[in-house]
């Protein structure tokens, strides 16, 4: 069945994690674009603040203080948009949390909270969604990562659960397919983005978290999420370096590991002291309509990748790959002597 999709202007959107970062941005900038909004996260004060910001402005808005790795909360979400809107037209599930550390220092406990929410709270506001877009149509969108495809090291139950993400997202899309139902399940994959991820991330590291580079605007997320909103899409990337970080660990496994090791690990740590260890967003809510993070580095508010891949022509999207593979040729070129080079020291020549 055909996927048609409304204008933004037309549509009812159901954000979760809305009270920070890319779930605060995508909102606002939902609501310049003229959508009614439900808006949800743990986090009442910002969610209050935030639908009054929005109807001050002339638009419409609605929260739901909600922990999304309860089903029950999800629910409510659902039925709070059909009691206000009559229903909605698109669910963004973006609600997430991190933990920063080696494996043996997570607890167990930790690692499955993190799951609750990181997973099951998209599974079960996917399922809600398409319980009801099934017959009227309307798009789904997972935030997952470009750690859905890679691994970060010292982020590796966050990177699991976004590998999870993935499988259900591309399960969960073939299911609607094989039933002909006109509803898009698109994947969203961040690279590192300058938000309040990082502050807000359990952190068992010796010094603050920090993104590596390169790192992206919230805004560049937001815009491929409402492109999603009225484009059926599959997935799209958001950045280049991300990109280039996929294609490196697919061809390279080895190598990218050895980066990751060796220089990854480095950049996540920043120069202060580490917060306390209860000063987390995994444990308690941590939305304070803030947009941006901790970053010390530039912020790139753009990406000519993401941007050519959503709206740029056919010829455009081909070229892009095209120069992208030339780069990723010339890159493997560089790894490949790199291994060698390494052979030789270990044997002596």
């Amino acid at each position: 069945m055909k996927i048609n999709l409304k204008n933004l202007s037309e549509q009812v959107v159901v954000i979760t994690g809305a009270s920070s970062g890319i779930g605060l941005v995508t909102a606002r900038m939902a609501a310049k674009e003229g959508a009614k909004l439900v808006l949800a996260s743990r986090s009442e004060e910002a969610l209050s603040q935030l639908c009054a910001e929005i109807t001050q402005s002339g638009g419409q808005a609605i929260y739901v203080v909600a922990d999304v790795s309860q089903q029950t909360h999800v629910q409510r979400i659902a039925q709070a948009a059909q009691e206000k809107f009559g229903g909605y037209d698109t669910w963004v599930n973006n609600a997430g949390v991190s933990i920063y550390g080696k494996l043996e220092q997570v607890p167990i406990d930790d690692m499955r909270k993190l799951f609750e929410t990181n997973f099951w709270g998209l599974v079960y506001g996917s399922l809600e969604a398409a319980k009801h877009l099934k017959n009227k149509g309307g798009a789904i969108i997972n935030v997952g990562s470009i750690l859905s495809d890679v691994t970060a090291i010292l982020q590796t139950i966050y990177s699991a659960s976004k590998h999870a993400v993935k499988g259900f997202n591309d399960g969960l899309r073939m299911e609607l397919e094989m039933d002909g139902a006109p509803v898009s399940v698109t994947l969203i994959q961040p690279s590192s983005i300058d938000t309040p991820y990082t502050v807000h991330a359990k952190n068992y590291l010796d010094r603050e978290a920090k993104h590596g580079p390169p790192a992206y605007a919230p805004e560049t997320v937001a815009r491929a999420i409402l492109h999603a909103a009225i484009t059926p899409e599959r997935d799209i990337v958001v950045g280049g370096g991300g990109r280039a970080f996929i294609g490196m660990q697919r061809w390279t496994p080895a190598v990218f590991d050895q980066y990751m090791e060796k220089a990854f690990a480095k950049q996540e740590h920043a120069d202060e002291a580490p917060r306390p260890l209860a000063q987390n967003g995994l444990d308690r809510a941590a939305g304070d309509l803030r947009e941006r993070g901790n970053y010390p580095g530039y912020t790139r508010e753009t990406s000519f990748y993401t941007a050519a891949v959503t709206t740029g022509s056919p010829a455009l999207r081909t070229a892009l790959l095209a120069g992208a593979g030339v780069a990723l040729a010339a890159w493997l070129g560089r790894a490949s002597k790199m291994k060698d080079q390494q052979r030789r020291d270990r044997r002596g020549w």
